[in-house]
C-alpha cells in the first residue's frame, strides 16, 4: 500500500480495542493518535483526544463486544467529541456490532436494538461506519449514511485450507446462517447439512430438533457468525457425535465465549475453534483450541482504499483478503 499522509489522518483506539487498532496502523505504517477512555467512580464515562484533529479524517475503531453498554456509550462520545473538535470526517471502524443481533421486532413490546443503536450512532457523529460480518446483512437499511460490511469467510477459509478436510462436512446451525455456510462449502468445495433447532426462552440454550444432510462417519465444520455463550455450538457438536460424526471443527466469525465457555469449550468434542480478532477476548489465550485468524489488515485496506477514494467493493465479495 502507498503510503498516507499522516497530516490528513487519524487513527484513534476505543478501549475495546487498542490491540486491534495497534495491528490496523501498522499495517498501514501510522501512529496510533493519543487519546484518554475513563470511567469515573460512579460509571461515567470520559474521552479525550490528546492530538487535534482539525481538518482530518479521523477513523475510530471500536468493538461492541464483552462490555456492550459501555463500550456503545464511550462510541457515542468518541463521535461528539471528535466532530466538536472540527474534525473533517469521522469513519466508525466497528469490527463486531455486538447489538447486531437485536434486528427485528419477533416477540410483543420489545426494541429493535440495532436500529436504534444506527441512529444514534449517526447522530452522534458518524460519517460512515465499517464493519464485519453483521448478523444479517439488512441491518444496513437501519443506517441511512454509507456502510462497508466486510466478511471473514475469506480469512478463515485461507487457514482452513492448510488443514486436512478429507471426508468434512459443512454444518449451519440453523436455518438462518444456511447462505453464509453454502460460501464455506462453495470455497472449500464441501458438502454441506443443515441443524434445526428451536429457542424457547433467553437461556441461551438451544435444542437441536434434526440434522439434515449425511453426517454419520463424516468429519464436521460448524461454521456461525458469533459465539456468545457457546451452548449452541457445544450442544450441537453433542448431537453431531450422536449422530456419528468423528471429528468437529468449529468456525465463527467473532469470538465472545466468557471463562465458563472456554472451559466448557475444553471438555467438548470440538477439537478447534477458528475466530478472527475482531474482539478483543482475554479468556480465549488460555484454550490450546482456539485459533485466531488475523483480520486487522483488511480493514487496513479499507481504510487506505476509503483515504485514497479508490473502490472498496473489491472487499466485498472475499476475492481479496
Amino acid at each position: 500500500m502507498t503510503p498516507l499522509d499522516p497530516n490528513a489522518i487519524a487513527i484513534i483506539a476505543g478501549s475495546s480495542s487498542v490491540n486491534f487498532t495497534e495491528s490496523v496502523c501498522a499495517a498501514l505504517g501510522l501512529t496510533r493518535s493519543a487519546g484518554i477512555t475513563k470511567i469515573f467512580t460512579e460509571g461515567n464515562t470520559y474521552v479525550q483526544a490528546l492530538e487535534t484533529v482539525r481538518g482530518k479524517n479521523v477513523y475510530l475503531i471500536q468493538s461492541i463486544a464483552l462490555d456492550p453498554n459501555n463500550e456503545f456509550v464511550e462510541i457515542l462520545f468518541w463521535l461528539d467529541a471528535l466532530k466538536r473538535a472540527s474534525a473533517a470526517s469521522v469513519t466508525l471502524i466497528m469490527p463486531y456490532f455486538g447489538y447486531a443481533k437485536g434486528d427485528k421486532k419477533d416477540e410483543p413490546r420489545v426494541s429493535i436494538r440495532a436500529r436504534v443503536c444506527a441512529e444514534c450512532l449517526e447522530l452522534a457523529g458518524a460519517d460512515r461506519i465499517v464493519t464485519m460480518d453483521l448478523h444479517a446483512p439488512q441491518i444496513q437499511g437501519f443506517f441511512k449514511r454509507s456502510v462497508d460490511h466486510l466478511f471473514a469467510y475469506p480469512m478463515l477459509c485461507d487457514y482452513l485450507t492448510t488443514l486436512d478436510l478429507t471426508d468434512f462436512t459443512v454444518v449451519s446451525p440453523d436455518s438462518g446462517f444456511i447462505k453464509d455456510a453454502r460460501k464455506y462449502a462453495k470455497r472449500l468445495d464441501l458438502p454441506m447439512a443443515i441443524a434445526c433447532k428451536e429457542r424457547l426462552d433467553h437461556t441461551e440454550n438451544p435444542n437441536f430438533l434434526e440434522i439434515i444432510g449425511k453426517v454419520t462417519g463424516r468429519n464436521i465444520l460448524v461454521v456461525d457468525d458469533f459465539c456468545i455463550s457457546g451452548n449452541t455450538l457445544m450442544n450441537l457438536a453433542e448431537a453431531l457425535v450422536e449422530k456419528g460424526a468423528k471429528r468437529i471443527i468449529a468456525c465463527t466469525s467473532h469470538l465472545l465465549l466468557s471463562e465458563a465457555g472456554v472451559k466448557q469449550l475444553e471438555n467438548s468434542p470440538i477439537e478447534m475453534l477458528l475466530t478472527t480478532d475482531t474482539i478483543y477476548n482475554p479468556y480465549a489465550v488460555y484454550s490450546q483450541k482456539i485459533k485466531i485468524v488475523q483480520t486487522a489488515h483488511l480493514f487496513a485496506k479499507v481504510i487506505h482504499s476509503i483515504e485514497k477514494k479508490e473502490s472498496v467493493s473489491v472487499f466485498f465479495d472475499g476475492s481479496t483478503s
